[in-house]
């Protein structure tokens, strides 16, 4: 099979250096290009330093478009559709966008939200997609099997919690080591952005749902992954419920339902979402986590491509989770 030859447009950040990870050792993969107009001329590795001996990759500020079949946009929030606006890409080129810039269905824009445990079929067939947020994926799996039967009759609460990188690369006063080691904090609560694209998926696959879903995002002072406990009232025994979800879940290829309460480690590293339940009187408690690098942003990324040019959507992610 001929290989697909990518290019990565905001090549320095820490989607990027885990989107470049995956791609260097994926097996139907070439990259065309990485740009990243900062750091013209240096080794892809000198920001990278984990890729060092796995790739002579340098970072260009030219935009070669017509040289790749796919497209990452691994920029800044609001600056992928800035790209768009002043760029001709290809129209047979593929997009997928990893910021918010799309998320949001309108009839402006041709992209697919890019959950493959809610649009599977629709990312076979897409050109564009819009990588959905970390905080976003970690609950969407959490309420996605009662949203289908139309179950989400109540209040949804969510606690949540994450990890520094997905403040991204640049340090800020909430991301530098000494304030966020042994500490942790709230942020946003109740109006987090995430909030907006994980309604329209739940309305989709229950449009009267109209209740108010109650997230509390939580700074965690660990680097990666996301740990979601959500809960709502639920008349469904914890035996129908676990049917249920499994059943939703029985195709997924990255999504699993487990008996044992988890732990984070499980999926960190991994492009796996875990998902655990318990029933507490007539409250259905449900556990879901991400690694927010990965499930959470590239790795979900190149399970989209994997998807759009017919590949095994696990091709290049069978990475191992960080277990000691």
């Amino acid at each position: 099979m001929t290989k697909i030859k990518v290019g990565v447009i905001g090549g320095a950040g820490y989607t990027a250096g885990e989107l470049l990870r995956i791609l260097i050792n994926h097996p139907n993969v070439d990259i065309a290009f990485v740009n990243s107009s900062s750091n013209s001329g240096n080794p892809v590795a000198d920001v990278h330093s984990g890729l060092i001996g796995d790739t002579d990759l340098t970072f260009t500020s030219e935009l070669p478009l017509n040289e790749v079949d796919a497209l990452f946009l691994c920029s800044a929030h609001g600056d992928s559709k800035k790209f768009l606006d002043a760029n001709e890409v290809p129209a047979s080129v593929k997009i997928i966008d990893l910021s918010t810039d799309y998320r949001a269905k309108s009839p402006n824009h041709n992209f697919v939200y890019g959950l493959p445990e809610l649009n599977w079929g629709e990312i076979k067939n897409a050109t564009r997609i819009a990588n959905p947020g970390c905080f976003a994926t970690a609950i969407q799996l959490a309420l996605f099997p009662l949203a289908a039967v139309g179950l989400l009759t109540d209040e949804i609460h969510v606690n949540a919690i994450t990890g520094s990188t997905g403040a991204g690369v640049k340090p800020s006063e909430t991301s530098h080591f000494s304030w966020r080691n042994n500490n942790i904090s709230i942020y946003k609560a109740f109006n987090h952005q995430h909030l907006d694209e994980i309604g329209q998926s739940l309305r989709q696959l229950q449009p009267g749902f109209k209740k108010s879903l109650n997230f509390i995002p939580v700074r965690g002072n660990f680097a990666r992954g996301i740990y979601a406990t959500t809960y709502t009232t639920c008349a469904l025994s914890l035996d129908e419920a676990k049917r249920l979800y499994a059943d939703f879940y029985k195709d997924a290829a990255f999504t699993f339902v487990v008996d044992k309460n988890p732990d984070m480690k499980q999926v960190v590293n991994t492009n796996k979402g875990i998902v655990y339940l318990e029933k507490h009187g007539d409250k259905l408690l449900i556990v879901s986590m991400i690694d927010n690098l990965l499930k959470g942003a590239s790795g979900q990324a190149v399970q989209n491509m994997n998807l759009m040019f017919g590949l095994d959507e696990k091709t290049g992610l069978g990475l191992k989770s960080i277990g000691f």
